[in-house]
């Protein structure tokens, strides 16, 4: 089966509707350069972001607004070269003690090593649902679309438009699912190398720093609220679902590039898989 990433890209959706907010950044409006002393740099009148690693500190930034429920895309060129011990990352996340958070993390690798997309889903600060995936191409030499999107039935990540993750609202039958708490993006380029690359086996050659990583295309979709609950039924990513050609996708992208599913690591759960593994 050949992959055909355009077939599955999500449709285009109206930058003004009365009842959504689509957010196509300028970076200097949408987000604040949060940590690293110079080391995250808005350029190209603020189209792009440059964030960078060296030994004294990484760099990172945050949305400035916090959404309950949106399709969340930003294009990321990822350090190229020997990257072994860096994680660039782009995530949602919430500030309550007990908070929410979707990750995607990228791990870095010694030169012809592919990168690590390592994946993981909190609800009420409980995690341990990671997923990683070998990318299939290079992510250094070109910028790729990288894609969270949260509604009330799902949490889906996509790769240039293919669903390679599917966490679905099981609340009904006892799995936890992130509901209630707004969540705000952000992103960073930090040292991992306690355990980035090959379980912290290899190490980040500071002869090559600095590390960079850049970031362009943010565009947030999200909803209006009236009465306690979202008005975004007409929204074609609130009803997308992965099934049909996209789930055989999934699961072909899931056979040939997935490493770790913490839900066949019986041993990691002694006490039996968690329940929305067994709901699969």
């Amino acid at each position: 089966m050949e992959l055909s990433v355009g077939a599955f890209v999500l449709y285009t959706v109206s930058l003004f509707s009365l009842i959504c907010i689509t957010h196509g950044a300028n970076f200097y409006q949408d987000v604040d350069i949060t940590w690293g002393d110079g080391r995250g740099k808005i350029l190209e009148n603020g189209n792009l972001i440059s964030l960078s690693l060296d030994s004294s500190s990484g760099s990172g930034f945050k949305s400035k607004k916090e959404y309950l429920f949106a399709k969340v895309d930003m294009q990321i060129k990822l350090v190229p070269g020997n990257s072994a011990g860096t994680v660039t990352t782009f995530y949602l996340r919430s500030m309550q003690p007990k908070h929410d958070e979707i990750d995607l993390e990228f791990l870095g690798n010694v030169s012809g090593s592919p990168y690590t997309l390592h994946t993981n889903l909190f609800t009420q600060a409980v995690g341990n649902r990671e997923m990683q995936f070998n990318l299939w191409f290079d992510p250094t030499r070109d910028f790729h679309n990288y894609t969270i999107l949260w509604s009330a039935h799902h949490v889906i990540i996509l790769v240039d438009g293919i669903p390679i993750r599917d966490f679905k609202n099981n609340e009904k039958k006892g799995v936890l699912f992130p509901t209630f708490q707004p969540l705000r993006m952000y992103a960073s380029l930090w040292n991992g190398d306690s355990w980035a690359t090959q379980g912290g086996r290899v190490k980040t050659d500071w002869s090559k720093a600095p590390f960079v990583a850049m970031y362009r295309n943010y565009k947030v979709d999200t909803c209006n609220w009236s009465g306690g609950k979202p008005n975004c039924p007409q929204k074609p990513w609130w009803n997308y679902e992965v099934t049909g050609n996209r789930y055989k996708q999934m699961r072909w992208i899931q056979r040939k590039f997935m490493i770790y599913n913490y839900c066949d690591d019986v041993k990691r759960f002694p006490q039996g898989l968690p329940l929305e593994c067994k709901l699969r």
